[in-house]
């Protein structure tokens, strides 16, 4: 059970609540104690999208686990508890509400909870002044803005394929040819070569026949591998700037603060 001696601890520790199981239910948002017992009631759980949302959870069966509190109610019962305005008290109706929806006995003798802030001290205090704008509901203004929270998502930017084709493209390489040409050579009658000049007749005609060889280039072609091509993909971070409009409310007095000082 959570005493008065636990409230500033959870009040201060900014803990969470948890069920039995250990599940998260959400983060504390505010205590409530009981006007005339004094004793810890209520205990609000911050839930939804960035905590946005707050459902009231009772703390008669609960235990505290060092900042945080257990309780024995399942997610989305507390989830689905009746959603009641946070303007420091429950009313009795308010709380036959909340008791009703978790089973329990108890709120309907009236009694009323006030809101326990994280500086330990009660708000039930009367109203200094009233409201003119409608029913007068506590001495203070609530003054909100708007909050710029920016995330990221996934999309499709683009798709890359790779593509073979053929392509043809003049290759030029010197190879060095060779051939042979006719050289015409004439040597005199010596003693050496007398006898081979008068082998034949005296005067006749003759023809004598030399073939002749060249080179000439052979091309082959030949498909060989060079390389291989793949696709990989990199995660490449860059800043973006997101530029939008945000607004606030802005408190100010109306009239003169020193008025009625003497």
């Amino acid at each position: 059970m959570i005493t008065q001696e636990n409230l500033n601890d959870l009040a201060a520790g900014r803990g969470n609540v948890y069920t039995n199981d250990g599940g998260k239910l959400g983060s504390i948002g505010q205590l409530y104690v009981d006007d005339e017992t004094g004793q810890p009631s209520w205990v609000t759980v911050n839930t939804g999208l960035f905590g946005t949302s707050e459902s009231f959870v009772p703390l008669q069966a609960a235990s505290v686990d060092g900042n945080d509190v257990r309780v024995p109610y399942s997610k989305d019962l507390v989830k689905d508890a009746p959603k009641v305005d946070k303007d420091g008290h429950l009313s009795p109706e308010e709380e036959d509400r909340l008791y009703r929806h978790y089973s329990l006995n108890g709120g309907s003798d009236g009694t009323r909870d006030v809101d326990y802030d994280t500086t330990g001290t009660t708000t039930g205090r009367e109203a200094v002044g009233h409201d003119t704008s409608g029913p007068t509901t506590d001495e203070a203004m609530t003054r909100s803005e708007e909050q710029l929270r920016v995330g990221t998502e996934s999309r499709e930017a683009g798709r890359v394929r790779l593509r073979k084709f053929v392509v043809s493209e003049n290759v030029s390489q010197t190879v060095p040819v060779s051939h042979e040409e006719v050289r015409l050579e004439r040597e005199p009658i010596t003693d050496a070569n007398r006898d081979a000049a008068m082998a034949g007749p005296a005067i006749s005609e003759e023809e004598h026949e030399v073939v002749l060889h060249e080179e000439r280039p052979v091309v082959e072609k030949e498909a060989v591998p060079v390389e291989r091509v793949r696709l990989d993909k990199e995660t490449v971070t860059e800043q973006h700037t997101v530029n939008e409009e945000v607004r606030k409310e802005q408190i100010e007095p109306d009239g003169d603060l020193g008025r009625g000082r003497h």
